[in-house]
């Protein structure tokens, strides 16, 4: 049986929007030696050689009145950045903790974690001295979000996929304005556009799941259908531990994403980027299909972890088996 990508051709425009260079080897693809990220598509231009390429994908994306609704100005992306106050309230790590997790729960969240900023959480050329990150996670609607493959009269998924960043920005944005409120300083940092900040290494780290085939996150609770926002902050806090529970087990034997895949940009096996063995989604391949279906998203509507009450049984299921392996052992 033919795999779906076996007859897809690129639209021309996007093709003639790549620079003389691969986006695989920007990200390290192949390179043995640990370092630093590189500034990528989703930057500033002034940052990265992939500009006419973000330029081509979204002015296609803006021919949809859906999509250009979702990500216009007048988006609902939360407040203006407020004035640190002068004087910072006392508290120890532990009760600011619990006090921040609570509001940002409060206010919109799904998930919350919080870890100690590491060098490699930073994209190379910028700098971050606060020494703590807090991570945001909002759920998707599996329903729209399986949808996918989007179309410009029907751009159900990449609508959900916008409206469910600016939900994410609008919970780091005000739970940065409460931060700066209490006398600390905090800065936000939301999606799509990338700045400073990595997203999915920080949130491993705080417990958000565990790196998936497809190159998103794999949650208990949501699967791979959340969005991710942080904040950078120097208010004391306490870290929490990743979550292992076979997930990476899970995706070795599955193949349900990279048989999705229409340009077949998901690899079957582990690849070797800046020095870790990792999943990795060639981005060559995936990013004209991203641009012309809107987002695209297939890989995580079809994952088995993203079924509504699936991702619960399957992560008990995979921890099992963890356990029941490192025993016999």
């Amino acid at each position: 049986m033919a795999k779906p990508h076996d007859d897809y051709s690129p639209l021309p425009k996007f093709l003639e929007a790549f620079p003389d260079m691969s986006g695989n080897a920007v990200n390290g693809r192949g390179e043995t030696k640990p370092r630093l990220a590189s500034p990528f598509f989703w930057h500033p231009h002034s940052k990265q050689a992939f500009g006419e390429l973000q330029d081509a994908v979204l002015n296609h994306h803006r021919l949809s009145a859906g999509v250009r609704a979702t990500y216009s100005p007048k988006a609902l992306r939360g407040p203006k950045a407020v004035e640190q106050v002068p004087q910072k309230i006392d508290k120890d790590a532990a009760a600011w903790t619990a006090d921040i997790k609570k509001f940002a729960l409060e206010n919109e969240a799904d998930l919350v974690g919080i870890v100690p900023m590491k060098p490699e959480y930073v994209y190379e050329g910028y700098e971050l001295n606060e020494p703590w990150i807090v991570m945001i996670g909002v759920a998707m609607d599996h329903e729209r979000l399986n949808s996918a493959p989007d179309s410009l009269e029907e751009p159900t998924s990449a609508v959900e996929v916008g409206e469910q960043y600016n939900r994410a920005a609008r919970v780091s944005r005000n739970l940065t304005n409460y931060i700066m409120e209490q006398g600390h300083y905090a800065k936000a940092f939301a999606g799509p556009y990338a700045s400073a900040l990595l997203m999915i290494p920080p949130a491993i780290a705080a417990g958000f799941g565990e790196l998936g085939k497809h190159g998103s996150l794999i949650n208990r609770q949501y699967g791979s259908s959340f969005r991710l926002s942080a904040i950078a902050t120097e208010m004391p806090l306490m870290g929490d531990a990743p979550d292992v529970f076979g997930a990476d087990d899970f995706c070795t034997n599955c193949q349900i994403c990279t048989k999705a895949c229409p340009p077949g940009a998901i690899s079957e096996t582990k690849q070797t980027v800046r020095g870790v063995d990792k999943w990795y989604v060639d981005f060559d391949k995936c990013i004209p299909y991203f641009g012309e279906a809107l987002g695209c998203g297939i890989c995580i509507g079809r994952c088995p972890w993203s079924r509504p009450g699936t991702a619960p049984k399957l992560a008990e299921k995979m921890s099992a088996r963890r356990t029941r392996l490192v025993e016999e052992s």
